[in-house]
């Protein structure tokens, strides 16, 4: 006697050994013996044998039109061997009523299982629509698999170009787009970038780049509504200072500017004039939604995206020959010691004299002009005249800053490494198309006017942000607790004292117009300049503030990507520039197993041939092929050009970044493939 029955979704067919009220022992041709429960036995035979019992039943099962048999089908629930005697014969055979049990299970669309052997069929209209949805994904299918031959033939439908950035970095990995490329490079053996460059797909690297910015950041655009900036209406006092800002000459949103009173008097009163657009913008307001949005300025090479509209902008930024609004930190210094004996905060509008551009003075402004007296340039420049004296003090004070905040950092910081200016030619602040001849200049970190501006600052962000926490007024600080190799630059809402920088606390409060953290705490520090002691009351953040926490997050999240975006761009830069000037070796740097620093260009690659050398050796290297698009490169020592290695600063390895490697993209090839077959429906199971 044998047996037809179910275990895990399968027929089986066996001999019975052995037979109880509630389970059978089965012995099945390959000598495998099973337990079926009663539930599970279907069919009791005594020939022909299970296999050929499951050949014939097969065999039936294909022929079986579904539509006829749904047709010959009863209302209400049946067993397999009725339907198999309504559809074949009175007399069906085992095989039929094996093929029909078949054929029921393996179509869900058109029978629903209702118990053992039983099923009832789908409503007309499920079925309508399960047939509808099985057309659809044959269809689908049909799709998929031209879309495979065309992207294995070296062409891009248009459909897959038209979801390039989204099939790379954020797929819908059921989309019928995704599901091509990923078969196509199975089928090519091709990695899903190399493919679709080679099906040219990608017309242009730096489009390439961007647009997958733009998606992940600015999936609605990066244009700003129509809106008017809000006046300032305080009636603020004209200061007797005459202030100066110092930025690079493409600067739109001046932020900052400096002046100096009384030098010669022995009391010195230094003035660090922060633009003040949160004596306008409130919270809430639409303006601050569109900055907390935003969060930050996003600068590349030749453009930026501005944290706020230009319109805005320029309603509050710190204008040459204008009287400003401005939120003032006064530090009152002796002159010969430069000790500090006082600060003050107002809010005020301050004359701002000059606009002054680094990159046009830098030049200009050196040690022997800002420190020997005598030493005179042919003619300076007419934004330098009457400003040596000021610009002297400012770097004296500037030195001294850094000085004491080594000490208290435990050691000087580091400025071997130069920073690196690029110049587009003719872009003029228009988007990039990619081709610009670009230009990159050297620019040695803590030139005179970069450390005269950058301690001015340190010391406004430190001052206030010690003034708040002294107050009880919550505001977002960046706080480090030591400077150990892995203990990172945090921001919170707690004045902690960072360690890099060697102050008490750190608040970003000097650049309002191009991060949102900055506006923020300038809310708070307005308020304690108008309520002194009782400013917690009112200041539009209170301690414990949820919101600040929130802000705190999306702003790490955003500046984190801007921050990612620009030092990819710039990478893209460098090669096209190493492509356009024809270099072909560089001398370099190792600074990590196989990565060398060019020396001169701001390119990290890693290299074949370092082996057994040191950390800190200089090197010649070759270099290999230029990937613009995945902006790779590569290439091999060719001879070590010094006897030592140079020593590197816990500074240096706590800022290193490995941007050798290509860029990473979202499809995944070993994911499984659910589409249908062409030609094949696909089982859906019905309400």
């Amino acid at each position: 006697m044998y047996l037809l029955f179910e275990e895990t979704g399968k027929f089986l067919a066996g001999r019975i050994l052995s037979e109880a009220d509630t389970s059978a022992q089965v012995e099945l041709d390959s000598g495998k013996r099973v337990k079926v429960k009663a539930a599970n036995m279907l069919l009791k035979f005594d020939k022909p044998t299970p296999a050929e019992l499951m050949a014939g039943a097969q065999a039936v099962a294909a022929g079986i039109e579904l539509d006829m048999a749904w047709e010959f089908a009863p209302e209400g629930d049946f067993g397999f061997a009725e339907l198999a005697r309504d559809y074949f014969s009175e007399h069906a055979t085992l095989e039929q009523q094996a093929g029909t049990l078949m054929a029921l299970y393996e179509a869900p669309h058109y029978f629903r299982r209702a118990g053992k052997g039983r099923f009832r069929k789908a409503a007309a209209d499920i079925l309508a629509q399960a047939l509808a949805a099985i057309e659809k994904k044959k269809q689908i299918a049909l799709q998929i698999e031209a879309w495979v031959k065309e992207l294995s033939a070296g062409v891009c439908p248009q459909a897959i170009r038209d979801q390039l950035y989204k099939i790379l970095f954020k797929p819908d990995k059921n989309a019928p787009e995704y599901k091509a490329v990923v078969e196509a490079s199975r089928a090519t053996h091709l990695g899903p970038l190399d493919l679709l460059i080679q099906a040219g797909a990608i017309d242009s690297p730096y489009q390439f780049h961007w647009k997958r910015f733009l998606l992940e950041n600015f999936p609605k655009g990066t244009g700003f509504p129509k809106l008017e900036a809000p006046l300032i209406k305080d009636e603020l006092p004209l200061s007797p200072a005459h202030a100066f800002s110092i930025d690079d000459s493409a600067t739109t949103e001046i932020d900052d500017a400096l002046s100096v009173q009384g030098l010669g008097t022995g009391t010195v009163v230094l003035g660090i004039h922060i633009a003040a657009p949160g004596l306008a913008i409130q919270p809430g307001s639409a303006i601050d939604h569109l900055g907390r949005a935003r969060l930050s300025t996003v600068y590349m090479p030749g453009y930026k995206l501005t944290m706020l509209p230009d319109e805005v902008v320029q309603s509050y930024t710190l204008t040459e020959g204008c009287d400003c609004p401005a939120v003032s930190l006064y530090v009152t210094l002796d002159e010969t010691t430069l000790e500090i004996k006082a600060s003050e905060t107002r809010l005020e509008r301050v004359h701002i004299g000059a606009n002054l551009r680094h990159d046009q003075l830098d030049a200009v402004v050196t040690l022997e002009w800002l420190q020997d007296p005598a030493f005179m340039h042919d003619t300076d420049p007419p934004p330098l005249q009457h400003k040596r004296e000021q610009l002297s003090f400012l770097y004296r004070l500037a030195q001294d800053l850094k000085a004491k905040r080594e000490v208290v950092r435990g050691k000087p910081e580091n400025f071997n490494r130069p920073d690196y200016n690029f110049r587009l030619v003719g872009n003029d602040g228009a988007e990039p198309q990619g081709t610009e001849q670009v230009q990159i200049s050297v620019r040695q970190r803590g030139a005179p006017l970069d450390l005269i501006v950058s301690e001015a600052m340190i010391l406004a962000n430190s001052t206030w942000g010690n003034w708040m926490a002294e107050l009880g007024v919550p505001g977002i600080y960046r706080s480090q607790a030591s400077m150990l190799p892995g203990v990172k630059v945090r921001m919170g809402t707690r004045a902690l004292p960072h360690a890099g920088i060697g102050v008490k606390s750190y608040a970003w409060s000097s650049s309002p117009l191009r991060r949102y953290v900055d506006l923020l705490n300038q809310w708070q520090i307005i308020a304690c300049a108008r309520h002194g002691k009782t400013a917690a009351l009112v200041a539009p953040f209170k301690p414990k503030d949820a919101e600040l926490f929130s802000i705190i997050s999306s702003f790490d999240a955003a500046y984190f990507a801007y921050n990612g975006y620009q030092n990819a761009i710039e990478r893209f830069w460098t090669l096209k520039y190493v492509q356009q000037q024809g270099v072909t070796e560089i001398e370099a740097t190792l600074f990590k197993d196989n990565l060398v620093r060019a020396d001169h260009l701001p390119l990290v690659l890693p290299v074949m041939g370092a082996q057994g050398l040191p950390r800190g050796a200089r090197v010649r290297v070759k270099l290999g092929d230029i990937d613009l698009v995945s902006l790779d490169i590569h290439g091999t020592v060719l001879e070590r050009l010094d006897a030592e290695p140079e020593v590197f600063d816990a500074d240096e390895e706590q800022d290193e970044e490995d941007v050798a490697g290509p860029i990473a993209i979202a499809v995944d090839l070993n994911d499984t493939d659910a589409s249908p077959k062409s030609g094949e429906p696909e089982a859906l199971d019905t309400p």
